[in-house]
């Protein structure tokens, strides 16, 4: 009989132990709030605050001679040094000391920026309650308030030694990836306005030779509504700077019955009916290879432009943005065709500088 009557008590005295427990408490999914905010020793020692304002600025004070020592690594390592360090064993010694530089530099901004968030800026944390994402003017005046109120606290304005090295590495390191655009090659400068038939003169004229026998070539070698491409005398394929000479000095020529030629100037610059125009297209540079017999177009097989070689080779359809440059061609005593000079205009694509 005890043993039901103590089971017969046992809910009842659970359930009055779980009412008193809420009871105490109160709701046991209430906000608990934030705890106090202790002040951190920043706060209420100014030896400890100038002391971490120096710690933040040496960091960004490193920091920008992390980026000068990689321009400096740049430009006085040889890429071709190889160095052994220990544990990665034989590596560029350029790679390696570029890598290092900018991230040191990278690093301490980071570093730099983190310690002074934690040790100097206010650290008083704000309870917001969930509101809508479209804010409205009361917020939104409040949410200004708060910024400038958080721009004063973080001192920007009052530890000019911090703002200084600051804004001084931030504006250095962007330089490291102005010095990398170095590797995109050499500057230009006036190459691309001359090729190799600039050394045509009329005291010297220089033949031109077929690409594909090496020959030089006479008029009646040049069959009208066929497309033969020519270098300059005195390139060979086994120069080894081959590829970058030809790349502006290939020719390509065609006969056109010369009534069919539409260009005066064009004519004149042309023999018997034979003009001479670069093989590279003023789009991007490509060689261009297909001719049309006959409506006397030249097609280039990158992007489609087609160039009208019957009307001074202007541009008739596609990308490119002007006409392929002529070369001015006669023939000399042996009846071999020869240029007296270069062409009258910049090769290949157009770009920035391009003075004509």
């Amino acid at each position: 009989m005890s043993h039901d009557m103590s089971e017969e008590k046992l809910p009842e005295s659970h359930g009055s132990a779980g009412h008193h427990e809420v009871a105490a408490h109160g709701d046991p999914f209430a906000d608990p709030g934030l705890p106090a905010h202790e002040p951190r020793r920043t706060d209420i020692d100014e030896r400890a605050a100038k002391r971490a304002e120096r710690q933040v600025s040496l960091m960004f004070v490193v920091s920008m001679l992390a980026t000068i020592g990689f321009i400096a690594s740049y430009v006085a390592i040889d890429p071709d040094k190889i160095v052994y360090i220990w544990p990665l064993g034989h590596v560029s010694a350029l790679n390696f000391a570029l890598g290092m530089t900018l991230g040191l530099a990278l690093f301490l901004i980071g570093a730099g920026a983190v310690h002074w968030a934690r040790t100097l800026m206010s650290d008083h944390e704000i309870p917001a309650e969930r509101h809508p994402i479209e804010a409205d003017d009361e917020v939104r005046a409040d949410v200004i308030e708060q910024f400038r109120t958080g721009a004063a606290e973080s001192g920007f304005g009052r530890r000019k030694m911090i703002r200084n090295t600051l804004i001084g590495s931030m504006a250095l390191v962007p330089l490291s990836g102005v010095v990398l655009l170095r590797d995109l090659g050499p500057l230009p400068e006036d190459k691309l306005e001359h090729t190799g038939w600039e050394e045509a003169t009329d005291a010297k004229p220089l033949q031109l030779i077929n690409m594909n026998t090496n020959q030089p070539m006479k008029a009646e070698d040049i069959i009208t509504g066929s497309l033969t491409f020519a270098m300059p005398e005195g390139l060979s394929t086994h120069d080894e700077d081959f590829q970058q000479r030809i790349a502006k000095d290939a020719l390509m020529l065609v006969r056109i019955a010369p009534e069919n030629i539409k260009d005066d100037k064009s004519k004149e610059k042309g023999f018997e009916g034979i003009l001479a125009y670069s093989k590279i297209c003023t789009h991007v540079g490509c060689p261009i290879s297909l001719y049309e017999q006959q409506t006397h177009h030249a097609l280039c097989p990158c992007h489609q432009s087609t160039f009208d070689l019957a009307d001074g080779a202007r541009v008739i359809f596609g990308p490119a943005g002007h006409p392929l440059p002529q070369l001015k061609i006669t023939t000399d005593e042996k009846g071999f065709l020869v240029a007296h000079g270069d062409f009258d205009e910049p090769v290949g694509p157009s770009y920035w500088e391009r003075a004509r």
